[in-house]
């Protein structure tokens, strides 16, 4: 299965039909062309009121691939940063609690990203990368243009000092925190679904 996120909504890509809808609640559609497809992605835009929509076909890997070909491809990474207080790190940018993360730039991989992201968007160095915790995709509009960006998250620990942050504003980033993660419940009402994944991924939310 894959799970795409329309900002506060989610796309399924799945070949099990009846599971999907026993025991979920959504708009449900059996894939038959990408012109059709495209039709009901442009559909459920409007339909904001319905959270989840599922598309079914029995060739998993082809129907993701005609999905993304009505979009375009924006590798990313970023990283879960723990302190060595064991804090986890988050930023509020343009209202919303997030995560460092950022394109992946020719010639770079995505380990070497999310460091650099996370340098550049909080000020921090000393930086030691971890395992490869998670994938998200999510989509979103750029220049009038649909984007599907995969962005490769890691565990990342930074052996400084907490109170050497440097928010980045010029990438509307406008406060830095450190919480322990039992306080990290704080965000969840204003934070992506996608956030929400990754930091479930890490072990940080037991939910």
């Amino acid at each position: 299965m894959y799970k795409i996120f329309y900002q506060d909504r989610i796309v399924f890509l799945t070949e099990d039909f009846a599971e999907a809808f026993r025991h979920n609640y959504g708009l449900f559609y059996k894939y038959f062309d990408r012109h059709e497809l495209q039709e009901l992605l442009r559909l459920f835009g409007f339909l904001t009121r319905i959270k989840k929509l599922y598309i079914f076909y029995n060739d998993l890997d082809h129907l993701f691939r005609e999905f993304i070909s009505l979009f375009r491809l924006l590798p990313a990474a970023g990283g879960v940063v723990r302190s060595n207080t064991g804090k986890v790190l988050v930023f509020n940018r343009r209202g919303k609690w997030d995560l460092p993360k950022g394109k992946i730039d020719p010639g770079e991989d995505a380990p070497v990203t999310a460091l650099r992201e996370i340098r550049e968007e909080c000020g921090i160095d000393d930086l030691v990368p971890g395992r490869e915790i998670t994938k998200t995709i999510h989509t979103y509009m750029l220049d009038n243009q649909p984007v599907l960006k995969q962005t490769t998250w890691f565990d990342v620990r930074y052996k400084g000092d907490e109170n050497a942050v440097v928010p980045q504003t010029t990438e509307d980033i406008t406060e830095i925190l450190w919480l322990p993660p039992e306080e990290l419940g704080m965000i969840l009402g204003n934070t992506w679904l996608s956030i929400i994944d990754v930091l479930r991924e890490a072990g940080l939310f037991r939910f």
